[in-house]
């Protein structure tokens, strides 16, 4: 694998997926009891927005440096960037040097009993993980591939809890056959949890099959989101971006309305952007 995140740290992709996890995660607080955090390609853990592969591309450029003065945010985005903020310490405003990866994010937000299973194959990115960790008992590194050990992770002693399917797709299609087989599964282990699959878009006719295999499995509850930054009709370059949740929280579809209008309103390259939600299953 030749994928390094560092390169694409806080990009629009970015700011989406990680906002959604900051209210899937809030979601799962609104309960005393604990929850599992479960990320399989969980990189690096921690990002630097000065260092030479963010400043190669500068991709945060026009992610999460074009949000730092929007106003009216929704509180997915607002605590997000708080958390942002939080982590860059006593830097200027518009100075972000530490970008957070999914894992960070969630162990800022998650409670004293709940507990992180984190999964990355790569070896250089695993040990960076257990270095941001090797003081937090409530996370638990692995350096395996992450569909395999997913199956052993399901279900988690909590009973509930996040799934994040967040890989690299450096094999385009194929990434999302990995990732059928990875949850054909788990959803029969763990029918209950909260799966979020990230995946890019760049060709419509890539995605489709997909949505489709989820309604031809029989999942009871699938709600899709996608931000399109330019026409899905180019395979040369990323076009947009979706996720996909399998078991979202109740009216959890508001709360992805309200964050891809403020993207899609934010972040736009052009006069090509649109977003949508849509139920693929259920609602």
């Amino acid at each position: 694998m030749n994928y390094r995140h560092a390169f694409h740290a806080g990009n629009f992709a970015d700011v989406f997926k990680h906002a959604v996890v900051v209210g899937l995660i809030d979601a799962l607080k609104l309960k005393q009891t604990p929850f599992c955090y479960i990320d399989t390609h969980a990189g690096a853990g921690r990002y630097d927005l000065h260092g030479v592969e963010a400043q190669k591309t500068r991709e945060s450029m026009g992610g999460v440096l074009r949000l730092l003065d929007a106003p009216r945010l929704p509180n997915c985005l607002h605590v997000y960037l708080n958390l942002v903020r939080a982590l860059n310490g006593q830097r200027a405003a518009h100075d972000l040097a530490v970008y957070p990866g999914s894992p960070l994010i969630a162990s800022l937000l998650m409670r004293e009993n709940d507990r992180a299973q984190l999964c990355e194959v790569q070896p250089e990115e695993a040990a960076a993980l257990r270095t941001l960790f090797r003081d937090d008992a409530r996370v638990a590194v692995h350096e395996r591939d992450g569909y395999a050990t997913l199956k052993g992770l399901t279900p988690p002693k909590e009973k509930r809890g996040l799934v994040l399917i967040d890989p690299p797709f450096e094999a385009q299609e194929d990434e999302f056959r990995a990732i059928e087989n990875a949850l054909r599964t788990s959803l029969v282990r763990w029918p209950t949890g909260t799966y979020a699959v990230w995946y890019p878009i760049k060709l419509r006719q890539q995605v489709l099959p997909f949505h489709r295999w989820f309604r031809d499995q029989g999942v009871k509850k699938t709600l899709v989101g996608e931000l399109l930054l330019h026409p899905d009709n180019s395979a040369l370059r990323l076009n947009g971006c979706g996720m996909l949740l399998v078991n979202p929280p109740w009216k959890f579809e508001r709360v992805l309305e309200e964050v891809l209008a403020a993207l899609a309103q934010h972040l736009a390259q052009g006069r090509f952007g649109q977003h949508s939600v849509q139920w693929v299953v259920g609602e």
